[in-house]
């Protein structure tokens, strides 16, 4: 009998074991502070998801504020690297791995409202892109707008000469073509750069008044143009999604693509409130151009969007396919 208890207790050691062998955690790794509203609002959602319907076979952990790594340029390799299963990333910082998804956030191109599902539709036609890692889910942000501590900007004539930091290369033509000088700058660096008066403003959106402080260094902010709308990601090493079930791996797809169009809902929910409690702040304005000074802007820019898609045809790439279908022509 004592013999019998013995076999039995190691038998389910053995099975416990070999649960918690197969159980798999994932890291999630972002650059932003880990008071970032994307917690709550998409990596713990995700997770969740990930966890129940796997039984608890498969879990993510999320590292924030640069914990695996400073840098937010750094994201991307970090998860094609494998220091991290999944990392969240901008295009826009590494422009020249992405020249397809970047596209998308030119004037014109994708809508705040609709961008992330027209991107998601299309995921298929980025699939060069990012061939390298898992692409498992891509949204936009709220509109950039210009953000300035000292000089307002009323006209295409009051944006000459200022250094207004920018989110990638593409926004930079489109502020140089505005008069500006572009200054590529990843978003936790912005907050000293305008406090110091190394840049005079910022192409951002507006949930980074609060996500990043930039409210207390921003005394005007311009909108009104069309504007460039930043996208994101959620890419997962090969080697880490290989060694998932075929279950699994679909599991945390539909996941990465549930995130992406919460990711979308947040950035836009957050950025209306940040602006309108910003708008009623004293000693804070919120410049909307007129619609002959907005003409300008856009007349500026066109150019612009028509050069960046034309060139990336001649690099092979189907751009205007790309964009037909993200404008659903």
């Amino acid at each position: 009998m004592k013999f019998d208890k013995l076999a039995a207790a190691f038998a389910a050691s053995i099975v416990l074991g070999a649960t918690a062998a197969s159980a798999t955690e994932l890291k999630l790794a972002d650059f932003q502070p880990p008071t970032h509203f994307v917690v709550k609002d998409v990596y713990d959602p995700f997770a969740a998801t990930i966890s129940e319907k796997t039984g608890g076979d498969v879990t993510v952990k999320v590292f924030m504020g640069g914990e695996l790594g400073p840098g937010p340029a750094e994201q991307y390799s970090r998860a094609l690297d494998g220091v991290t299963d999944i990392s969240f990333g901008l295009p826009g910082y590494t422009a020249s791995n992405f020249p397809e998804t970047l596209l998308t956030e030119l004037p014109g191109v994708i809508s705040a409202d609709t961008g992330t599902e027209k991107m998601l539709e299309n995921m298929d036609m980025l699939s060069n892109e990012y061939k390298r890692v898992v692409l498992l889910g891509i949204w936009n942000n709220a509109p950039n707008l210009i953000f300035t501590g000292s000089k307002p900007i009323r006209s295409l004539e009051d944006l000459k000469g200022l250094k207004i930091r920018v989110p990638s290369r593409n926004a930079g033509l489109v502020v140089e073509a505005w008069g500006g000088s572009p200054v590529s700058m990843p978003a936790p660096d912005i907050y000293n750069a305008m406090q110091t008066g190394v840049i005079d403003g910022a192409m951002t959106d507006a949930t980074t008044l609060g996500a990043f402080k930039l409210a207390e260094v921003t005394k005007y902010i311009t909108m009104g143009m069309d504007t460039t709308i930043s996208s994101f990601f959620l890419v997962m090493n090969r080697d880490s999604f290989g060694s998932l079930s075929d279950d699994q791996q679909k599991i945390v797809l539909d996941a990465g693509r549930k995130a992406a169009l919460n990711g979308n809902k947040a950035w836009l929910g957050v950025a209306d409130k940040a602006l309108s409690n910003f708008a009623s702040t004293d000693g804070k304005e919120v410049i909307t151009l007129s619609d002959e000074e907005a003409a300008k802007f856009n007349a500026a820019s066109a150019p612009v969007v028509e050069k960046v898609v034309a060139d990336a045809e001649a690099q092979g790439i189907a751009a205007n396919a790309f964009v037909a279908a993200l404008k659903g022509e």
